[in-house]
């Protein structure tokens, strides 16, 4: 059974990017850079990440979300890159086999919203799952490799007035680490809109005059 955080904690976020390429330094990552700039655009709470650059060994990927998750104490992991359908695509089967329960919905999601920009979206293969410990769990989210994709599939499909049309999947995420013991995640709305029932809302303090 999980424990909840106490309320002052930071939110702890694992980024991985995965690619034989960019591990092997032929050329510089991008994904991890675009996974932190997003962050710091969007929480307005207190977070800290622990980033890892690997190659697309599905032992390598399923070790190193583990150890994010164990040991590291990360409340939410994302992972960018190998999640299409060439041999050496292995995230999602790396993620599922360290996750306790599937979560369909955000892979669903991701190809909804990626299938309004381009018609390969159908051949993303992204899967999100928990992964939970005697007294600790995790959200685990593939997202796509390019920067581009993964700020859209996180903030959704905006129409010519920037309005949300479909919404993204981080637009849950903050719920989620709700009712699996993590911390209370605030966004900025111009990014996206943390939904909560109105129950699971917290009151901010009011001001010190």
């Amino acid at each position: 059974m999980t424990t909840p955080h106490d309320r002052a904690n930071k939110l702890v976020v694992g980024l991985v990017s995965i690619s034989d390429r960019a591990s092997a330094g032929v050329y510089e990552d991008q994904g991890i850079p675009a996974l932190q700039a997003w962050l710091s655009d969007t929480l307005t709470s207190a977070w800290q990440a622990h980033t890892r650059l690997i190659a697309d060994d599905a032992a390598t990927i399923s070790r190193t979300l583990t150890e994010l998750v164990d040991e590291a104490r990360c409340d939410l992991v994302l992972t960018t890159g190998g999640t299409g359908p060439a041999r050496r695509d292995v995230t999602p089967e790396a993620t599922l086999a360290v996750g306790t329960r599937t979560m369909p919905g955000f892979g669903e999601q991701m190809r909804q919203i990626s299938l309004h920009f381009v018609p390969t979206a159908i051949l993303s293969r992204q899967v999100a799952v928990i992964r939970e410990t005697a007294d600790h769990a995790a959200l685990i989210v593939n997202l796509p490799g390019q920067p581009k994709s993964i700020r859209e599939t996180l903030e959704g499909v905006r129409d010519a007035q920037g309005n949300v049309i479909v919404n993204g999947i981080f637009a849950a995420v903050p719920y989620c680490i709700d009712l699996i013991g993590g911390p209370y995640i605030e966004t900025d709305p111009a990014h996206v809109i943390a939904f909560r029932p109105k129950s699971a809302i917290r009151q901010k303090p009011p001001a010190a005059t």
